[in-house]
């Protein structure tokens, strides 16, 4: 933890007043028009570089030919099915990546729209698992101004004309608008969920403009939080002697990216709506039997201001009005006709064109004062249909029905809410931002990286509504086992509710609050409902929420790896989801649960070999919950055989332990420990020399997937004891104890193993084979360590060992890169070269680097943390960077190629602020003694009960009512 203000040099590192004078942040400090100090900035005249992708080396080439071919034949197939492959290295988009990302607009799984620093809008996943990356120009802002008596006017598109496609002579399209803004005098303010972009006298000298963008994302709010909704508010102030007359004019196109505007079929009607929200609904015919969407974009008419439409407009010569006539429409009245409201819907567009329409919001701004203007856009795409045929309700229709035209109701409640989640956002960012300690590019990272929560393709259902499953007659059903009952050696008792209680004695007890005893241990205190243990930032609103049922949620590996829920990354992301959603991060984890006792026998074809496996195996968590059918379809990644993974099982019991122990859910700890039991027992299988250590095989088979590992590794070793320690702990928790001892003595004999075969004296060795890295210092060696301190769990090893090592990661991986300004590299040779073994070995990982730092806060050496992680900032997100901002990618190298751009796991920074604030239900949970005195005898290192014993505990117990338990007796 933090425990001075130890960062002063970086104080003040991004004033304000370099990008905004005084006098305009001044004028704008009222209603939030302002930004606030702590925010990433960028003028709007900044170039967009456009980024550089990776390439690997003729040695890794030579590698990896065999799994190309593969790939590649693979990629066909799918194509040929109509499906994209959930991992095509091979197609490039037809829009070339660019350092031009900002601030996504919407809720959490309703599918999502990124707005560029420059105003465009980009990056559309509307329909999940696609994402249309190019910028849709029409859709634009525009302002228009006339003063003394109409001698003086202005006009322009809100955002530089610096684009592709612009400039056309005698255009009837966009290219005909008044592109007259330079952006030098233009700045724009990101804060995720909210972002400014201040126009300082652009394009009228005497009126400054304010534009705030803000999205419903607030933490433990699980109702507004799936919104799909934003909202800019426009504060006007005119500095000059006349008064102003000022059109805003927002412009929409009918097309969820791509070239879907041309499709054809598509309808816009304007509407009138209640508390003075006006504007045109946009009914939007998607391509291909995919579910239809419709937009709606509006502004608040007030006493000051009046708002008018025009329905449909178009970029050609044609039926509808041309977009060059529009503007001059504008540029003459200011406004539309107020008839327009009443022509009712459009006729169909014809396939070929485009269909367009305009809101317009004007008032009259007095000599010095001032004037709000607000708009929303809303969209409404209430089914999810993926691929392979399941469908399900988003969760927003919970509260808004399941028809399209509830974007009308969604974008009036977004105008009419606005303020108050600006106010729950305030409260929430507030204490960080304003705590001295720490530094200011910390503090807008933090939040920045959370853009991926929304941009990152996540999908959020409302499991209440039936969804109709339709499956193929070829698929064969997965094959959920039924769950053998190998929880506990005493008696357990039946309770409908959700919450159970554990006594030393048998019998029913009405009692609501859980009470474990052990046979003559001390008891552990009541939890009266849970509000007292639960975490202080894990909000009280959780504890609150009259309706339990938060849905179901998906969230992409990446937009280039498009897997949902990838267990080995989430690792890193969850801190995210557990400290703002943990209801969210629950459900995740009782998937997960589920996922791990069910078996799906069909074979797969595993591309690095080309031989054949099952797609899941009955025990193994699986990688992800798969692409085109996800929950029913799992393990979607088919390069390796995961089953075979050596991280994925206890990552699954080291976060399900970190969840229960910041929730003080038991009833959550009863439902998944099933699932944590068979998972900690089929890694029996990988432990070759029964020693309590799992061994890795030869091949990838962990997360850095095409770095192989031999014999012992540090990576995966160093989870496997965490793991151990934290299922012991949970045993020992809800009464397990042979479990919990038998863990205890596994744990003893496998750390022995581990040292002694691993540590050099300064570091752990990358494995404990003969290969040329095996003696590689790897950035991630102390990654179950990490999870250990983070759930409060006493450490796997002594101190010296721990801050050594670290040391080591940030003297050679850290600072020989660069100086420390790039992050942490993968591997490095102890002579100081950085590893090439392989591609990823040579690679920084962004969220790898932030999860190094968070152990060192863990450690005490914050200092080398912060600047650990601040070199993710320098490269990733400050100006003289690669321009990774608001799409931070998986990977990049020392020369600044990256490798899959809008990544899961630099949200990983969250586990750095968990670092700095453990909390109190951690802090204050009971501790487990791993070196205590062993019950059992040490020789018995199997975590499988035999066969009698389960049977005889399985007559003994009775199952939990609203649990994962299934009795077999």
């Amino acid at each position: 933890m933090v425990t001075g203000n130890i960062f002063h040099c970086r104080k003040n590192s991004w004033p304000p007043e370099e990008y905004i004078s005084r006098n305009t942040l001044q004028l704008f400090d009222f209603d939030s028009a302002a930004p606030p100090k702590q925010a990433w900035r960028r003028k709007l005249n900044s170039h967009a570089n456009i980024l550089k992708e990776f390439s690997i080396t003729f040695k890794e080439a030579i590698k990896m030919v065999r799994l190309g071919i593969r790939l590649w034949s693979y990629i066909r197939e799918e194509a040929a099915h109509g499906r994209k492959a959930p991992i095509d290295p091979f197609t490039r988009e037809s829009c070339k990546p660019s350092a031009s990302q900002g601030v996504p607009l919407g809720g959490m799984g309703s599918g999502s729209i990124s707005r560029g620093f420059r105003g465009e809008f980009r990056q559309w996943q509307i329909v999940p698992g696609t994402c249309a990356s190019s910028p849709v120009m029409a859709n634009q802002f525009s302002i228009f101004i006339s003063r003394d008596g109409g001698n003086k006017k202005y006009s322009s598109v809100l955002a530089p004309g610096q684009h592709e496609g612009l400039g056309k002579a005698n255009d009837e399209g966009i290219s005909s608008w008044d592109w007259n803004l330079s952006g030098q005098h233009s700045t724009y303010h990101a804060l995720f969920p909210r972002a400014w972009t201040i126009y300082d006298g652009e394009p009228d000298p005497d009126l400054k403009v304010s534009c705030r963008q803000i999205s419903p994302f607030i933490p433990h709010n699980y109702r507004d939080s799936s919104l799909p909704a934003a909202v800019f508010v426009y504060t006007l102030v005119n500095t000059g002697k006349e008064r102003a007359k000022v059109s805003v004019l927002f412009t929409w196109a009918n097309s969820i990216g791509g070239i879907s505007h041309i499709s054809g079929d598509h309808v816009n009607e304007p509407f009138i709506g209640e508390d003075g929200v006006s504007g045109v609904l946009l009914h939007h015919k998607t391509a291909k039997g995919k579910p239809p969407v419709t937009f709606a974009v509006a502004a608040s008419e007030t006493q000051n201001v009046n708002v008018t439409v025009l329905p449909c407009f178009g970029l050609t010569e044609g039926t509808f009005v041309t977009a060059r006539k529009m503007w001059g429409k504008m540029m003459q009245d200011g406004q539309f006709d107020h008839e327009n409201f009443n022509c009712g819907p459009s006729m169909p567009s014809s396939p070929g064109e485009t269909l367009c329409a305009a809101v317009s919001a004007s008032a009259w701004v007095e000599p010095h004062g001032k004037c709000t203007i607000a708009f929303a856009l809303a969209w409404s795409c209430p089914k999810i249909k993926f691929l392979k045929g399941s469908s399900y309700h988003r969760r927003y229709t919970k509260f808004y029905g399941t028809s399209e035209r509830a974007a009308l109701n969604l974008v009036h409640d977004a105008l009419t809410n606005y303020k108050r989640w600006e106010e729950e956002i305030e409260k929430w960012q507030s204490p960080i931002l304003n705590d001295e300690r720490l530094p200011e590019w910390y503090k807008f990272t933090l939040f920045n990286e959370l853009y991926f929560l929304v941009a990152g393709g996540t999908v959020w259902i409302d499991s209440s509504l039936p969804s109709s499953n339709v499956k193929s007659d070829q698929d064969p059903p997965i094959k959920v086992e039924s769950v053998d009952v190998k929880v506990t050696e005493a008696e357990v008792n039946c309770r409908r509710s959700t919450v159970f209680e554990h006594t030393s004695t048998s019998g029913c007890n009405g009692s609501t609050g859980v009470g474990l005893k052990q046979n003559g241990d001390s008891t552990i205190p009541q939890n009266k409902g849970s509000i007292n243990h639960f975490p202080h930032h894990l909000k009280l609103r959780d504890q609150l929420d009259g309706n339990d049922d938060v849905g179901r949620f998906l969230y992409l590996e990446g937009v280039e790896y498009m897997m949902w829920c990838t267990y080995d990354v989430h690792f890193y992301a969850s801190f995210a989801l557990l400290d703002l959603f943990p209801k969210i991060e629950l459900n995740i984890q009782r998937d997960f649960a589920k996922a791990v006792l069910s078996e799906d026998g069909r074979k797969v074809k595993f591309l690095a070999e080309g031989n054949f496996g099952i797609r899941k195996v009955r025990g193994a968590v699986p990688h992800d919950l798969g692409t085109h059918d996800p929950w029913n379809e799992m393990n979607a990644y088919n390069i390796h055989d995961t089953s075979k993974w050596k991280d994925l099982n206890p990552k699954f019991v080291l976060q399900v332990y970190r969840d229960f122990a910041a929730t003080g859910d038991m009833a959550f700890g009863v439902d998944v420990w099933p699932a944590v039991r068979t998972a900690m027992e089929y890694m029996e299988q990988f432990d070759r020399d029964d020693d309590g250590l799992i061994e890795n095989d030869g091949f990838p088979d962990q997360t850095y997937d095409t770095w192989t590992v031999h014999g012992v590794s540090a990576y995966c070793g160093c989870l496997w004891l965490a793991a151990l320690q934290a299922a012991a702990a949970m045993a020992q928790q809800l009464g397990d104890k042979f479990f919990a001892e038998t863990c205890k003595s596994k744990f003893f004999s496998a750390k022995l193993a581990f040292e002694e075969k691993l540590w050099n004296g300064s570091y752990f060795n990358y494995d404990s084979g003969s290969s040329s890295n095996s003696k590689s210092i790897q950035a991630d060696q102390l990654a179950g360590q990490w999870y250990t301190a983070s759930s409060g769990l006493a450490p796997i090893f002594d101190e010296f060992k721990t801050r050594s090592a670290l040391r080591k990661i940030y003297d050679f991986n850290v600072m020989k890169v660069e100086g420390g300004t790039m992050g942490a590299v993968n591997g490095m040779h102890p002579n100081g070269k950085v590893d090439d073994t392989c591609m990823q070995s040579r690679e920084i990982w962004t969220g790898v680097t932030y999860a190094v730092a968070a152990n060192m806060i863990l450690a005490g050496m914050e200092e080398e943390a912060f600047t650990t992680a601040e070199g993710i900032f320098v490269a990733g997100w400050s100006e003289e960077g690669f321009g990774y901002w608001f799409q931070t990618p998986e990977a990049w190298t020392i020369d600044g190629h990256f490798r899959s751009l809008l990544y899961m796991r630099p949200l990983a920074i969250w586990g750095m602020q968990w670092a700095l604030a453990i909390p109190k239900a951690i802090l204050e949970a009971p501790k487990i003694n791993m070196m205590d005195r062993i019950l059992i005898s040490p020789a018995t290192f199997s975590l499988s009960l035999t066969e009698t014993r389960v049977r005889k505990i399985a007559k003994k117990a009775k199952c939990f009512g609203n649990s994962a338990l299934q009795c077999t007796c």
